[in-house]
């Protein structure tokens, strides 16, 4: 009997569009998880570089951080880390590349422990473990074929029905929230959060679909002369634009102990969506992998993609703050034109602490010193 006549089989595409969907080779996929990885790390001792920059600049207290060499070096660092996080969407599936930003943050904690001398915690330990066994799990179960992304097939699935419905709904969403935060001034977490994840989707259906096309153009089937891969161009760029913009105001509002954790849940589950809804990268999968993907073994309870949002929780959870100086305070023996006036200092008990006699005890004090 045919394949085609049993109710159990996959949708399929048209003969045309067919052909463009192919099994990656192992060493392809293994490629992009690899890339991811290196990517992640490269970004979490950005970080770190950045973070002992301005701790480093705000003990000097001389110039403002972005003249220091070490802050600029972070500055690239990122940019490459970003490069090749871009770059690992044209080889793996992106249900896959964006739940791998875990490892940014394990990266982050221990680099933290190792050279900014950052306190190790048992939640860092545990975190950590989790965050490592959710991630071999996604790997492990993940789907293990992609697609060659070519314009036609971005074209393809950009008008399908089930991705419209799904943009249809996303606008809706974003358009309420929207009106929740700036006319409502509903100033809560999520709904910020859910501003940036609704962007994030976005993201990571046109940086997967301008990455693919750039991979094939290398190969040799050149993709940039088609309208599509521009479109995808204008909408990566201005969704990063909004989703920086968004992220950037609840880093103002809120601690980064919960935006970063709530940020990584959200738009790891936003990406996971988008891959399966735009690429279709569930399709024809074994039910064993998507269920373990989604569900992880019977002895965790948890899914895989839960394993990791709890470990990032539990690291990121109360992180120790950098604390910074008063500016407004001056040390006693630091003030200009005196000496020794903390030697001066009358002590609280004394009738005239704080008192006019007091400020004219010190004045006299710092003039005898003076002569």
């Amino acid at each position: 009997m045919a394949n085609s006549s049993s109710p159990y089989a996959a949708p399929q595409l048209t003969s045309a569009h067919q052909a463009e969907i192919l099994e990656n080779p192992l060493r392809t996929y293994l490629l992009g998880i690899i890339i991811s990885i290196c990517g992640n790390v490269l970004i979490s001792i950005s970080l770190n570089i950045q973070k002992y920059a301005h701790v480093r600049q705000a003990q000097r207290g001389s110039k403002p951080y972005y003249t220091s060499l070490m802050w600029w070096c972070g500055v690239v660092l990122m940019g490459v880390g970003e490069l090749g996080n871009f770059a690992a969407y044209g080889f793996a599936p992106a249900s896959l590349i964006a739940p791998l930003g875990c490892v940014s943050v394990i990266a982050s904690a221990v680099i933290s422990v190792v050279f900014l001398k950052e306190t190790v915690r048992a939640s860092d330990i545990v975190g950590g473990t989790l965050a490592i066994t959710g991630t071999y799990l996604l790997v492990t179960f993940a789907p293990h074929t992609s697609t060659h992304i070519t314009a036609h097939l971005v074209q393809y699935y950009a008008i399908s029905w089930h991705f419209l419905l799904y943009l249809f709904i996303e606008v809706i969403i974003f358009c309420i929230l929207l009106y929740l935060y700036k006319m409502r001034k509903v100033k809560h977490i999520v709904i910020v959060m859910l501003l940036v994840a609704l962007l994030a989707s976005l993201t990571v259906i046109s940086v997967k679909a301008v990455s693919g096309m750039i991979t094939e153009s290398i190969k040799g089937q050149l993709q940039l002369i088609y309208p599509i891969f521009y479109v995808m161009v204008v909408v990566m760029v201005a969704s990063c634009a909004f989703q920086i913009k968004f992220l950037n105001q609840a880093m103002k509002m809120f601690d980064a102990t919960e935006v970063v954790p709530i940020n990584f849940v959200f738009f790891t589950a936003s990406a996971i969506l988008a891959g399966i809804v735009f690429y279709q990268e569930f399709e024809g999968l074994a039910l064993l992998n998507i269920f373990m993907f989604l569900f992880g073994p019977p002895s965790f309870s948890f899914s895989s993609c839960l394993l990791s949002f709890l470990g990032v929780f539990l690291i990121a959870r109360n992180r120790p703050k950098i604390k910074q100086q008063d500016r407004n305070f001056i040390a006693m023996d630091r003030i200009p034109g005196r000496r020794h006036t903390d030697k001066v200092q009358p002590e609280a008990k004394n009738p005239t602490y704080g008192s006019l006699a007091a400020k004219l005890m010190c004045n006299r004090a710092g003039q005898t010193d003076d002569s």
